[in-house]
């Protein structure tokens, strides 16, 4: 039988574990951000429960960290049903999925983190329980074989992908509605921060607050880790309220500057520029040169440097902006100033 994961897309440390599951927002007024997604939820929501319906599946993919179990959460409650979570690589086998979905209550939400990771079997198991609420059980072995069909509640499933290519296009097409989290924009972080440091009981001034929501990548999970270390930091070192002054202390010891970027981001970058010329290079290139798996630099460390333009990919490979230059204070090549090679 498959272990229940309550686990978000990135490892976390039991005590991160239970700082987040503390934090997070458990109703549509404690959510800030995603504004048009929470209004088509709450469309949804509100005309499902009209008709007594389960409401439709639900895919939701986007970068680590922005919220997407949360928001699983908040559909939960708003249905009023329960809400059993596990993750891709938990159901090793359709015997595993089976378990699971017997044990699911009219109207339930399973909750599915890293969707694209299921076992083609698993996957295919799945079909027919999403579109009919009906469960295939094959008996037996050989000519002997013989096929049993479960009927299940109406139940709803929620999956939750940081790499929605990877998806099959047939279980893709069978959530009713698929929405992409995106980065949040400062104001919305702060109001999260703000919400944290209340929860926390931390004295913090809006300055700190600004401060901490402009150095978090656009993301709550990193916002909220800043938090964290930045009350760890004042605790220890000045016993007292967060202030700009602390915060930035704070934060340049972690190695986070002025727009985010940490010790991995700033490697790739200087990588690109003083080891290949500023690019195009490849990304098995620029992998070897930093020691870092391709995977972790596509999922991790590209998507905030192409949302604030200091990288480009192209057709040759990725390449460093005049941005990236000037944020790393080092200076453009003749060739890339009269705008040969960007």
């Amino acid at each position: 039988m498959a272990k229940d994961e309550n686990k978000t897309e990135t490892e976390e440390t039991p005590e991160e574990e239970i700082l987040f599951t503390s934090l997070r927002a458990s109703s549509w007024e404690e959510f800030f951000g995603q504004k048009k997604i929470k209004e088509s939820l709450r469309i949804g929501i509100t005309a499902a429960k009209k008709r007594k319906e389960a409401i439709e599946h639900i895919l939701l993919y986007g970068p680590p960290g922005l919220g997407k179990t949360t928001l699983a959460h908040i559909i939960a409650k708003e249905m009023g049903v329960n809400i059993r979570i596990t993750s891709g690589p938990a159901i090793e086998r359709a015997g595993d999925l089976a378990s699971i979905l017997t044990n699911l209550e009219k109207g339930d939400v399973l909750f599915i983190d890293e969707i694209h990771r299921l076992q083609k079997t698993v996957e295919e198991t799945l079909y027919p329980a999403m579109e009919d609420y009906c469960l295939d059980i094959i008996i037996g072995k050989g000519p002997s074989a013989r096929t049993l069909r479960l009927d299940l509640p109406p139940f709803t499933i929620i999956g939750a992908t940081t790499r929605i290519g990877l998806m099959s296009a047939p279980l893709r097409d069978r959530f009713g509605v698929v929405h992409r989290i995106s980065f949040y924009e400062p104001k919305d972080l702060e109001e999260i921060i703000k919400k944290a440091a209340t929860k926390l009981k931390v004295p913090v001034d809006k300055e700190s607050i600004a401060e901490i929501a402009k150095r978090a990548r656009g993301t709550p999970r990193i916002a909220l880790k800043l938090l964290k270390r930045a009350r760890d930091f004042v605790q220890v070192k000045a016993e007292g309220k967060l202030t700009k002054d602390l915060i930035t202390k704070a934060l340049d010891m972690l190695e986070v500057d002025e727009v985010g970027l940490d010790s991995s981001d700033v490697r790739y970058l200087k990588s690109i520029i003083e080891k290949h010329g500023g690019g195009p290079v490849g990304i098995e290139t620029i992998a070897s040169t930093i020691s870092e798996d391709i995977g972790t630099i596509e999922e991790v460390i590209e998507p905030y440097l192409l949302q604030v333009g200091f990288i480009k990919k192209t057709s040759r490979g990725r390449v460093a902006t005049p941005a990236a230059y000037r944020h790393l204070k080092i200076e453009l090549p003749k060739q890339t100033k009269q705008g040969k090679l960007i």
